[in-house]
């Protein structure tokens, strides 16, 4: 009989535990039955058309099952092109019977943000996982009923941020993570891009977008700072202006930012539609790290002190959806809870703030959340 010592007896307990957990997990997801999960994408905008759609029919975790729109053209074009049966075809006004829908796992949300909490929450009492697009709501209040919802449900929630699937990104959040050039001691992220050929569209409209290049994309500068920095900010001051008031008639044109961390680190943000700008830096004890473009549909470029990045161009929507779709089969780690869509609103509602009493410094109290 072979003898067991301590050593082979804690190995097979760890074993043990690691076969029955995966077991726990497969029973957890014997619904799915090895199939890839269903999406249905609410809204078809131009997101949906050149990126989301497109992406999922390279995902490997899941594949585009539904669409939800106020248009019944898209529909014939859209079942035409994915060879979507009419079952799987819903409207805003019967958008609720998806609830029935066994071919749908996974509700994703591409609508004008003062139309994000409604449809996440009617997904969620439908019992599908959501992800929400960016930003995640109108305000806090209206993230906090998103939360609650998907909890009630027990259902899983992520919001539209790509890039945290993506390698550079990724890279930058180890090199922060691991310390390789030390502690961080500046962060700066620009995010922006030049509007001039719609000047009707939603995101110019502060009723259906809650702001403008701040809640557009604002939030990436915001996300930047803070995986470029590992931290939260514990204070923010901004500063808003304006050149083209005529076009920026209802929205913010561009607004800067500074933070200040726990760890004494201080960060810039710079976020427009009036101007171009893709980039992130982290400046650190020993080195740095450089990403230009940093934000946008990629192929991303970077390097740190170490020499370039070289990472393999894949689609940022793929990776985010399979990412995803991984946390609902196997419990992975959810890259982007809502409570990091949550916390990145709160910093949203403090700049507002700051700008509106004139650039005072807001404390913030975020903790690790969202991190």
């Amino acid at each position: 009989m072979k003898k067991i010592t301590r050593r082979t007896f804690n190995t097979s307990l760890t074993l043990g535990a690691g076969m029955l957990l995966q077991q726990l997990k497969a029973c957890n997801n014997e619904k799915y039955q090895d199939r890839k999960l269903g999406v249905a994408l609410v809204g078809l905008g131009s997101y949906s058309e050149y990126q989301l759609g497109p992406a999922l029919l390279d995902t490997a975790y899941c594949q585009l099952a539904g669409i939800v729109t106020g248009t019944p053209s898209k529909e014939k074009r859209w079942a035409q092109k994915y060879g979507l049966s009419e079952e799987n075809i819903y409207n805003y006004e019967n958008f609720d019977d998806i609830a029935q829908n066994k071919n749908i796992d996974i509700v994703y949300v591409v609508l004008p943000n003062s139309m994000h909490a409604d449809f996440s929450i009617r997904a969620a009492k439908a019992g599908k996982h959501v992800i929400c697009e960016k930003p995640m709501a109108m305000n806090v209040q209206e993230c906090d009923a998103i939360i609650n919802a998907c909890k009630e449900n027990n259902v899983k929630l992520s919001v539209g941020y790509r890039l945290h699937s993506e390698p550079f990104t990724k890279e930058i959040k180890r090199m922060v993570k691991e310390k390789t050039f030390g502690e961080v001691k500046y962060v700066s992220a620009d995010a922006s891009y030049y509007s001039n050929r719609y000047p009707n569209q939603w995101r110019l409209n502060s009723a259906l977008s809650g702001g403008g290049a701040l809640m557009n994309m604002g939030v990436y500068a915001i996300q930047g700072a803070i995986y470029g920095s590992g931290q939260n900010p514990s204070s923010v001051t901004a500063q808003e202006f304006s050149t083209r008031p005529e076009y920026f008639k209802d929205t913010d044109e561009t607004i800067t930012a500074q933070f200040e961390f726990p760890n004494g680190a201080v960060g810039n943000i710079f976020t427009s539609h009036n101007v171009n700008t893709n980039r992130h830096y982290s400046g650190f004890e020993n080195g740095w790290i450089e990403l230009s473009p940093s934000n946008n549909y990629g192929p991303l470029k970077g390097a740190s002190s170490l020499g370039p990045f070289e990472f393999q161009h894949e689609s940022q929507q793929k990776l985010q959806m399979d990412d995803f779709a991984k946390h609902i089969l196997f419990d992975t780690e959810n890259p982007v809870p809502g409570e990091m869509g949550k916390r990145d609103m709160i910093i949203v509602e403090a700049i507002y703030q700051s700008i509106k009493e004139g650039g005072r410094k807001i404390s913030l109290d975020l903790g690790s959340m969202g991190l």
